[in-house]
């Protein structure tokens, strides 16, 4: 336990600087281009999520679902896993290079997928412009999942996470030049000029290939010898083949379902929270998740995947249980911080107090399913430690399927004047939520037959101590956000005010929530204090 308070503790803590320049990232990025009914910031966060789609596709999917237990089952081998790892990443290589090369050519067409028939010439000219500087991040995203997913792998957990610490500095420093050199906010998809896009679209992937190169540093650590190794037969990758495939149809079962979302939210390009919005409220509830989920996440699924590759079923069964515990008594805090201050954090990613709301919407829309999405990372990866990327497939496909319906739905209703323009993106996030809560109840079902009881019973009952300290703690917080004026007060006045009243308001959550299950003797605390005093100097 104490590795993995270590590991949690280091991933923590470089998932929090990385999150937390993330944050000042988007800001300075919202500065330049705007949020809310900015018609330029919708083009960008259609180019730019293009690559990022690509990229989730292949770390959460691919690599995710293969790459750590088969280079954990590789170390066994008499060399360690060299000539397996050499020939996978000259694979994996090639075939980045083969779609990024192909991506960045259908660039015009990706472009007006997403867009559909609803943007302006304008519109699609700068979104795809924007693109063609924007897709070779497929290729160093993808490196960058490769080397940081094996060095996992090998528990070494601190690079992959700091990593984008220094890309989020890149592309601050680059955006603040832009915004200098051209001023800013520039909504208007006529404010651009070619100098104009190649100076933003170049410093984000910049910031990218910088965030790959880093990670090559601290190859030396493995011990492994990484060198082009052609020679692709007879190491087992036909396995990794299959294994890839389903992933590979699970993650374009989510591409699909973003580009019904992202369709239905241009409706709303220019009169309200739409693709951008989307994008900015998505960044603010994965804050959470990133921080706490994949920091004590990870190093779970490490010992999952050997525990699992032993076949000590018991102990992986135990490490379920333990891993949902431990994650949960963090989110129900977080779940409750962000929705009483959802208005001045989304503050911080608009440029009017008048937009914040609309921001906020969404976003808390959002909040209603990170618990279950907390339970479904380790549900998930549990399947992929078996070696079984199947089933996941499956219930993925059938969430997918839910968020086409329910986006579809919010159009209905919008056509139907039942709901406006301004909470269409809101009512799509809370669709996804819906959809990704029933994925997580299929998902642990089909799990709990798979490999026996998963002692629901004992983590259910720690939701339930969790939510009896939750609720009230966010009412608490939510009446310090009233006393602090409110959606027409100090907290919404700028960015930074927007910054500091969401941290006051997240602050008095926390501790109302930690004192109630203080009362309620909850033994929870004691392990979390255990893995908190890792962060503190000398421990």
């Amino acid at each position: 336990m104490s590795s993995l308070g270590r590991a949690s503790a280091l991933i923590g803590a470089g998932t929090l600087i990385s999150r937390v320049t993330g944050l000042l990232r988007t800001i300075v990025l919202v500065g330049v281009i705007g949020s809310v009914g900015a018609s330029a910031a919708d083009a960008f966060a259609i180019a730019n999520q293009l690559p990022n789609t690509v990229f989730s596709l292949i770390s959460v999917g691919v690599l995710t679902a293969v790459i750590i237990p088969q280079i954990v089952k590789a170390t066994a081998e008499a060399d360690g896993g060299n000539a397996f790892i050499s020939k996978l990443f000259t694979l994996g290589t090639v075939v980045l290079v083969a779609i990024t090369g192909a991506a960045t050519i259908a660039s015009p067409w990706l472009v007006s997928l997403y867009a559909g028939a609803k943007g302006s010439p304008e519109f699609l000219a700068l979104a795809t412009a924007f693109a063609y500087w924007c897709m070779p991040q497929i290729l160093f995203y993808g490196l960058y999942a490769l080397l940081g997913e094996a060095l996992n792998a090998r528990r070494i957990f601190g690079p992959f996470t700091w990593a984008p610490v220094i890309n989020n500095i890149v592309s601050i420093v680059g955006f603040l030049i832009v915004g200098a050199l051209f001023g800013g906010p520039l909504t208007r998809v006529t404010d651009w000029t070619p100098e104009m896009i190649a100076a933003l679209g170049g410093t984000a992937t910049l910031g990218i290939l910088i965030q790959a190169a880093i990670l090559l540093i601290f190859w030396r650590r493995t011990g492994l010898a990484l060198r082009p190794d052609f020679r692709w037969r007879g190491v087992g990758l036909g396995n990794v083949g299959k294994l890839a495939g389903w992933t590979f149809l699970m993650a374009l079962a989510s591409l699909v379902a973003g580009l019904v979302q992202t369709q239905i939210l241009i409706d709303a390009a220019g009169r309200g929270a739409s693709v951008a919005t989307f994008q900015y409220a998505w960044l603010i509830f994965m804050l959470p998740y990133s921080i706490i989920v994949l920091s004590i996440g990870t190093p779970y699924f490490t010992q999952i995947s050997e525990h699992a590759a032993a076949g000590r079923d018991d102990e992986v069964r135990a490490d379920i249980a333990r891993s949902i515990r431990t994650l949960l008594f963090f989110i129900a805090a977080a779940v409750a911080a962000v929705a009483a201050a959802a208005i001045p954090a989304s503050r911080v990613f608009t440029n009017a107090a008048s937009d914040a709301s609309q921001a906020a919407l969404v976003l808390v829309c959002f909040l209603v399913c990170l618990v279950p999405l907390t339970i479904l990372f380790i549900v998930q990866r549990t399947f992929y430690a078996y070696g079984d990327t199947r089933t996941p497939f499956w219930f993925t496909l059938f969430q997918c399927g839910l968020v086409v319906i329910s986006a579809l739905v919010a159009q209905w209703l919008l056509a139907a004047d039942v709901i406006a323009i301004t909470s269409l993106a809101a009512a799509i996030a809370l669709g996804q939520s819906i959809a990704s809560t029933i994925q997580t109840v299929v998902a642990v079902w089909l799990l709990h037959r798979k490999i026996g009881g998963l002692q629901i019973r004992t983590w259910m009952t720690a939701v339930l101590r969790f939510a009896i300290a939750a609720i009230p703690a966010g009412f608490a917080g939510w009446g310090v956000f009233l006393l602090l004026g409110g959606p027409t007060g100090w907290t919404t006045a700028d960015k930074i005010q927007g910054a500091l009243g969401t941290c006051i308001i997240g602050a008095a959550v926390v501790v109302v929530y930690i004192g109630i299950l203080a009362l309620l003797r909850a033994p929870e605390l004691k392990v979390a204090g255990s893995m908190l005093r890792r962060f503190l100097p000398g421990r």
